[in-house]
């Protein structure tokens, strides 16, 4: 009789009926799929409650299993055999409604990826109002899908009329149901009253529907409420996720991944469900739960106006375990939701946006639409293919279940049984996935990532692609930091940031202009990661706003940022400042003289170190001028400058630089920030730098000033290597002496100590005692003091917090009273850093003020895109050949102690 019916099923729809008219042939499948529910109902339905009386009987379970095989198979013969004869179907047309959300929204960017990957045109728009594709007369337009992101639902529920759309549109939101979870119309639930006073057990709290204002409040009180209650055990509050796509017949899947919060572990993380649910009765009992309140809601009189056939959404249901395998529903959210997960860690938007892309892929099937007369189609095809969804109504059938529960159900129950009992032994199903490589050991074999996060979020250029290996992005100058998280397509590759071993996720400093953070998706399947794939994402960072100066202007001053406030007790951001009238003198010393100028030594240096920082002078202002000293983006940035109390640097012309440094040998010892003042001494001399290196070790330029002029210098302290294989200070300190001799024993010899952050005042003991015992008492010793950096929380090198920070600026005035102690110049270059320390250059540190440009000379046509900064250069980039790269150092903040240093070297001298 089976084969009889679906012999005449298939000759229905090979007949001319089905090729006729266009309302014929939606006939079609609707009438094989009513003659399909006929027969399963009597073939599967029958024998199976006879089965159940027949407990230990297994030739009944066989016959109906084979019976199931046979109609499912002939099923997909004729659907296989249908859709041959069909024509070609047209491009599909999907809207995007955004709302507040940008264009570069993660979220928008999968939403666009995988429709157009499915062979949708896609377009995007803010609101249903202003969407010109929605403009039509009926409300409906000429549209197939349209999806209401969360800040544009309300505009499309007062736009579109869905009573009115189209057998072959779709659209991502309930209407009903969600008139049902709202507080609109004067109740709450009224379902779950409705249930009440008929005496349906509904595991469901009265708070849980309605709005989501005070919804985390609640929720914690209902967990920590249950965490009271004797005997103490673990309470688990759970979000799991939940597709709806039909009200009538009611049809919901459950997605594998849910976020557990528990009284033990109060931060919310990310589970596949069936890992959390360990036994399949929890499971069946979380289905009822869910299942019975959705029957609930969907069961109601709704409006005609807000009936959707063609309509699917995601819910988003909490449910707390409390010493029982059956949860209870203590909120219902009409959108997906993940407020317990970390915004630190990005997953929130990982997991909106995997729920998100599985679910486009699990409806959108490239064979069929979602639409009434293919609807049991499409089941049958989600139900077919590996997914993260499995079903959840329904799920268990009842006395009231219609016939077409029962063909729904069957259907699902052919499909999660054993693969050697389907249609092709080779198809997995949604109800038993493939398992995935990673969790067989497997390789990585997809080396693609699946998006990039970042935070804040990025725009980048080209939109993101898997495809795209670089792009570029542009943040604004406040903008001091971004967090960035890759995923992979496939769960078997890694992701590393800039190295094999570097972390999946890591908080970047962002310097002015360019930074470049490197992506490696790698497989680490063997005893060493092997690179698969390189993504580079360019970030730009904007310099300050500045405004032109032009017409009236006042003059403002700053000596620290109101964001960090280093000095308590003094000001911040932009005052009025008052210049003064008398005659401006060259300034005697590289740091201002303040109260120490009034000691008459000798002074022990104990008694220097012992008075309070609050008695100190203010070493020097940076004044710009501005139209308004209350608003830093009318001034002119362009001219800002570095002001001493009561005196000025002058800057040496190169002429008289030249011969000042004739005959005379400039050593440098300390870490990059040094390095970069000797780079910038080398280039004004002689007016350009043909050599530039990233050096860690100990050079000596002996071609300097037409070789009249020796630099030397060495890198301390080397902190990546082990403690016990560090050379110590004075190691390296006779080390870049040696290198250098021979030596004078005058002011001819000059040696410039400092860094960031490491120098103290028992380095400047060490330095006295050596240059004691090597007969070089005399010669000129400038203390570079410490300077701002480490300020921001970047992961993998330590950060400073604002009290550390403050630490540190009274550690700076103790190394500088140390070094006038010893008869020592000093440029204190944590006063000209400290209201600049957004300025910051390349470099994870957030130290770096000057930056290493590379040029070749005209004609020469080999570069490095992308790559700048610190960073640019490699050894590899001196390739032989008549054109050499030549090197500029770049920036403002180092240009200004630099100019000092060289006016401490070179001083005006008296009339």
């Amino acid at each position: 009789m089976l084969r009889l019916l679906l012999r005449s099923a298939g000759m229905l729809l090979r007949s001319g009926s089905w090729s006729g008219s266009r309302s014929r042939s939606r006939s079609g499948p609707l009438l094989l799929l009513g003659v399909a529910a006929c027969v399963l109902y009597q073939v599967l339905v029958v024998p199976r409650n006879r089965l159940r009386s027949e407990v230990g009987g297994r030739r009944p379970a066989e016959e109906v299993l084979m019976e199931a095989r046979r109609f499912v198979c002939g099923l997909e013969a004729q659907q296989v055999q249908v859709l041959g004869q069909k024509p070609p179907r047209p491009p599909r047309r999907a809207v995007v409604l955004t709302g507040r959300q940008s264009l570069w929204d993660t979220e928008v960017q999968i939403f666009q990826r995988v429709l157009q990957q499915k062979d949708y045109n896609v377009q995007t728009s803010r609101y249903a109002e202003t969407g010109h594709i929605l403009r039509t007369r009926d409300g409906v337009g000429g549209w197939s899908l349209l999806l209401c992101l969360t800040s544009s639902e309300r505009s499309c529920l007062r736009r579109i009329t869905f009573s009115h759309l189209q057998r072959h549109q779709m659209v991502n939101l309930l209407p009903g149901l969600m008139e049902a979870f709202s507080d609109a119309g004067g109740g709450l639930c009224r379902f779950l009253t409705r249930s009440q006073l008929t005496g349906s057990d509904l595991h469901m709290e009265p708070h849980a529907c309605g709005s989501t204002n005070q919804k985390l409040q609640i929720l914690q009180d209902s967990l920590f409420a249950r965490v009271q209650a004797p005997p103490p055990a673990l309470v688990a509050m759970v979000n799991v996720y939940v597709l709806v796509t039909s009200v009538n017949p009611l049809t919901s899947f459950l997605h594998d991944v849910a976020v557990v919060t528990t009284n033990q572990q109060p931060r919310g993380r990310t589970l596949k469900l069936r890992d959390f649910l360990t036994s399949h009765d929890a499971l069946h009992q979380v289905k009822k739960v869910i299942g019975g309140v959705l029957l609930a809601a969907t069961n109601q009189k709704q409006p005609t106006a807000s009936r959707c056939v063609s309509c699917f959404q995601l819910f988003t249901f909490t449910l707390v375990f409390s010493g029982s395998i059956t949860p209870v529903v203590v909120q219902v959210d009409t959108q997906l939701t993940f407020w317990s997960l970390s915004d630190d860690t990005l997953d929130r938007q990982v997991t909106r946006d995997q729920v998100l892309e599985d679910t486009l892929d699990f409806l959108l099937s490239p064979e069929t639409h979602l639409s009434p007369e293919t609807g049991q189609r499409q089941f049958q095809q989600q139900m077919k293919k590996p997914s993260s969804f499995q079903l959840l109504y329904p799920s268990v059938l009842s006395s009231s279940s219609s016939p077409l529960d029962v063909l729904l159900v069957q259907v699902a129950d052919f499909y999660s049984v054993k693969t050697n009992i389907s249609c092709r032994t080779e198809e997995p199903t949604n109800q038993h996935p493939a398992a995935s490589p990673s969790e067989d050991g497997g390789s990585c074999v997809d080396a693609h990532l699946r998006q990039i996060y970042t935070a804040p979020p990025l725009a980048l250029t080209p939109p993101f692609s898997p495809r795209v290996k670089e792009y570029r992005a542009e943040v604004t100058f406040d903008t001091v930091t971004v967090r960035i998280r890759p995923e992979p397509v496939s769960p078997a590759c890694r992701v590393h940031l800039d190295e094999h071993r570097g972390p999946r996720m890591a908080n970047y400093p962002v310097g002015l202009g360019d930074s470049r953070i490197n992506i490696l998706v790698t497989d680490d399947s063997g005893p060493e990661p092997v690179v698969m794939a390189i993504y580079s994402v360019h970030v730009y960072r904007e310099s300050r706003p500045s405004l032109p100066m032009f017409g009236d202007h006042v003059t403002c001053s700053f000596l620290q940022d109101c964001g960090l406030q280093v000095l308590p007790a003094q000001s911040c951001g932009l005052q009025p400042h008052v210049t003064s009238q008398s005659p401006v003198k060259a300034c005697s010393s590289g740091h201002v003289p303040g109260w120490m100028s009034h000691l008459s030594p000798p002074v022990s240096l104990s008694l220097c170190l012992s008075v309070s920082p609050v008695f100190l002078s203010v070493p020097g202002r940076w004044v710009v001028p501005c139209l308004s000293c209350s608003d830093n983006r009318t001034c002119d940035w362009r001219e800002v400058v570095w002001q001493p109390e009561g005196c000025s640097h002058w800057q040496v012309e190169r002429p008289l630089l030249q011969d000042c440094l004739q005959d005379r040998k400039v050593l440098f010892i300390g870490d990059s920030t040094n390095r970069g003042m000797m780079y910038f001494l080398m280039e004004r001399v002689n007016s350009s730098l043909e050599d530039w290196d990233k050096v860690h070790e100990t050079l000596v330029h002996r071609d300097l000033n037409g070789g009249r002029t020796l630099v030397g210098y060495s890198y301390y302290p080397q902190f990546w290597l082990e403690p016990m294989s560090r050379p110590t200070f004075r190691e390296t300190l006779l080390q870049l002496l040696d290198r250098s001799r021979p030596l004078e024993n005058s002011n001819r010899t000059v040696l410039v100590v400092g860094g960031v952050q490491w120098l103290s005042t028992n380095h400047l003991r060490i330095l006295r005692d050596v240059l004691d015992r090597e007969s070089l008492g005399d010669v000129l010793v400038v203390v570079k003091s410490l300077g701002m950096g480490f300020h921001l929380p970047v992961d993998g090198i330590r950060s400073l917090s604002l009290t550390e920070v403050q630490r540190l600026h009274r550690d700076n005035s103790d190394i500088i009273a140390a070094a006038k102690h010893h008869g020592y110049e000093v440029i204190d270059t944590f006063s000209v850093t400290m209201g600049r320390y957004k300025e910051f250059l390349a470099g994870r540190c957030a130290c770096h003020f000057h930056e290493v440009k590379r040029f070749w000379s005209p004609g020469e046509t080999r570069t490095t895109p992308g790559r700048t900064g610190q960073s640019a250069v490699l050894d590899t980039d001196r390739e032989a050949g008549p054109n050499l790269p030549t090197y500029h150092v770049r920036g403002p903040v180092n240009q200004v102690y630099s100019e000092i240093l060289l006016s401490r070297l070179c001083p005006r001298t008296r009339d």
